[in-house]
């Protein structure tokens, strides 16, 4: 990385588009436990789930969307499963 005399790179923030709604984002790079998706608490199965649709940082209000997603795919699994007997495919 290239700092400039008398800047810090790890105070680094960076424009973004949010790759699942297009609106700006400051992202925190250099300040990670500042940026905005660090409101967001995601477990690893989420954290896998959101990374393999998406690539780069999305907005809170995505990740809090997508996270709701995969708590209702795993609801739903888990009710095919005591319903059912079997889980359905992922």
């Amino acid at each position: 990385m290239n700092a400039t005399p008398g800047s810090d790179p790890r105070r680094k923030h960076e424009q973004v588009s949010c790759p699942r709604c297009q609106q700006p984002l400051e992202c925190r790079v250099g300040s990670i436990n500042l940026c905005p998706c660090q409101a967001v608490v995601l477990n690893e199965a989420q954290r896998q789930y959101i990374d393999e649709q998406f690539r780069g940082c999305l907005c809170p209000d995505c990740l809090l969307t997508l996270r709701t997603a995969y708590n209702r795919l795993e609801y739903d699994r888990a009710i095919t499963k005591l319903l059912y007997g079997y889980e359905p495919p992922r």
